[in-house]
């Protein structure tokens, strides 16, 4: 039993209100008793001797009076060897773990060990006695799928030790002490391969936030071409229900040039949660050629858990990704979707009896979006190494409606806004991000001058076919009808892509550029058709040459003979 013992004041849906008497601190995690059941909650607001505390779990059954036991520590996650292929929920409880344990309907106050503790690891020792470390330093690795994991001095750790000890190289289980360290003061620690670290705090043991420059390579050619984002940065994938954010991430997940994906399915409806669970096990890497959770971890929280796990699992999703980037890996974070995350936020503030915002979000909820966001970034350390995180987050905006708070509040900390079209979607034009509405402020992989020329015609095509479905093709001159047909021949062929297909599912940046320069020919062709009859059916022809330009391997003859037939349809009517 804890020394510091609460009673129950209050209680209203899943937070309570706790009467204490020894102090407390914000954000600490206390359990609710009920019977043999610990029930974890997090102390979210402190007023006087009362705390009012989100609970995580199901509170049916709590009543007044029954005793909390406040823990003296922070929410906080577990940080080593063996995150990699897991899938946890909000709290770090491993979900097929606790399958097991509870069989298919999980019990409440069952939370288990992140990491496994009788898996043993090849520990190589990277430092000897008498070196000198500071938190963040790696004192060895250990090998994780295709990296080597830095067995790191606990980031908590203030200030310079000396090494006094470290263990030889050798199988040890995460638990097993490996260094004995000596601080400025004399006094010895000892660490193990296991750290904890809060959740709500930013690891930031690094020499230099950088901008973001380099672009990370989603091989989409919409996004890498148009609305590109860059490693380090952050984007938003705003959208009605049913227009492709879900896949979207999927494929980004598969194709993106990063090191490691932590998908946080933050209030996910449970169906598509669990079609993210069968499938990312089948997903092939292309970089690997192996199963692509080798290198991804899950946060799994449907939105029929308890709303307090929302919030946790987007906290704890980003930690573990800060983590990683400490090992100077690039990892990518999907959030899906934080909508739901913020109205797990106004419940909160609605029992809290704040004073409501906008559409009664919380006043604060722009700057708990942008604190989120906030910790992305591509960083530089004393080795000169590099990391980075990149956070993409979808909303769903009732409706479609991308006027409302969430995604206002988003598009103001975001750097790429990848807008989904339900008329996009309805035409079967995927991936559905609108060309004309969306936005990026990052670099992208093709030059400047073609690619304003591109978006130019774009929306010059827009323009003349919403006139056309006024007075009719009769309505507008050849050269606006020429317009129209190139707008659309760069969509179907460019914007559109396979995501199913061996070789169109993926364009590298080298192919993108390469396809996008021959493309840029064919807007800037002067074309000689006197009728629109004749200029629809050579685009047509040409719009179906060139899909199956991009069914071809850059590399192969069927490539090159594609190339050409369509070099010659284009100088025969130019």
């Amino acid at each position: 039993m804890s020394e510091n013992t609460g009673r129950i004041a209050g209680i209203n849906g899943n937070l309570i209100r706790v009467e204490f008497d020894n102090p407390v601190t914000q954000n600490e995690v206390a359990y609710a008793r009920i019977g043999e059941a610990q029930l974890k909650s997090e102390v979210i607001r402190i007023r006087g001797n009362h705390a009012d505390l989100q609970v995580f779990e199901d509170t049916n059954g709590l009543k007044v009076g029954d005793p909390v036991d406040f823990s003296g520590e922070m929410l906080s996650v577990e940080l080593g060897p063996g995150l990699l292929t897991q899938v946890y929920d909000g709290l770090q409880n491993p979900l097929p773990e606790l399958a097991e344990q509870c069989g298919y309907f999980l019990q409440r106050g069952v939370y288990l060990k992140p990491l496994d503790r009788e898996k043993t690891w090849p520990f190589t020792p990277a430092v000897s006695a008498g070196d000198t470390v500071s938190a963040g330093d790696a004192v060895g690795t250990v090998p994780e799928g295709i990296f080597d994991h830095s067995i790191m001095v606990p980031f908590a750790w203030k200030g310079r030790y000396t090494v006094e000890e470290v263990v030889g190289e050798g199988d040890y289980t995460v638990d097993r002490t490996v260094a004995r360290l000596k601080d400025e003061q004399g006094r010895e620690r000892e660490m193990t391969m296991v750290q904890t670290w809060p959740v709500k705090i930013p690891i930031n043991l690094y020499r230099e936030r950088m901008r973001p420059g380099a672009p990370m390579v989603t091989q989409i050619r919409l996004v890498d071409t148009f609305f590109p984002v860059a490693l380090g940065g952050t984007y938003c994938i705003p959208g009605p229900f049913g227009a492709g954010k879900t896949v979207l991430q999927q494929c980004t997940s598969r194709t993106a040039e990063v090191d490691v994906v932590i998908v946080a399915a933050c209030g996910e409806r449970a169906g598509e949660v669990v079609e993210t669970l069968r499938e990312f096990p089948e997903l092939i890497d292309p970089r690997t050629g192996k199963s692509l959770m080798e290198r991804t971890i899950i946060i799994c929280n449907t939105s029929s858990m308890p709303v307090s796990a929302r919030e946790s699992s987007v906290y704890t999703a980003v930690t573990l990704a800060e983590y990683y980037r400490q090992m100077r890996l690039n990892v990518l974070l999907l959030a899906d979707s934080t909508s739901r995350w913020a109205q797990a936020l106004r419940e909160m503030s609605g029992r809290l009896e704040e004073i409501p915002g906008e559409e009664a979000y919380p006043a604060y909820l722009e700057s708990v979006i942008a604190a989120f966001y906030e910790r992305a970034g591509r960083v530089k350390f004393d080795d000169e190494g590099t990391g980075s995180v990149t956070i993409g987050g979808t909303v769903s905006p009732a409706g479609g409606n991308f006027e409302e708070p969430v995604t206002q509040s988003t598009l103001k900390v975001v750097g790429a806004f990848h807008g989904l079209s339900r008329a996009r979607s309805d035409a079967r034009r995927y991936p559905a991000i609108d060309p004309l509405d969306s936005w990026s402020n990052y670099t992208s992989v093709v030059e400047a001058e073609p690619l304003e020329r591109a978006r130019r015609i774009l929306r010059e095509g827009n323009e003349v076919g919403q006139m056309m479905k006024v007075v009719g093709e009769e309505g507008v001159s050849i050269e606006e009808f020429l317009v129209h047909q190139k707008a659309e021949f760069l969509d179907a062929v460019y914007l559109q892509q396979n995501a199913f297909h061996e070789v169109d599912s993926a364009t590298s940046a080298e192919r993108q550029r390469y396809v996008f320069g021959k493309l840029d020919q064919v807007l800037r062709a002067e074309f000689t058709f006197s009728e629109k009859e004749s200029a629809r059916a050579f685009f047509q022809k040409l719009t179906r040459e060139v899909r199956d330009w991009n069914r071809e391997e850059m590399d192969g003859d069927g490539f090159k003979q594609a190339e050409q037939k369509m070099d010659d349809m284009v100088s025969e009517v130019t």
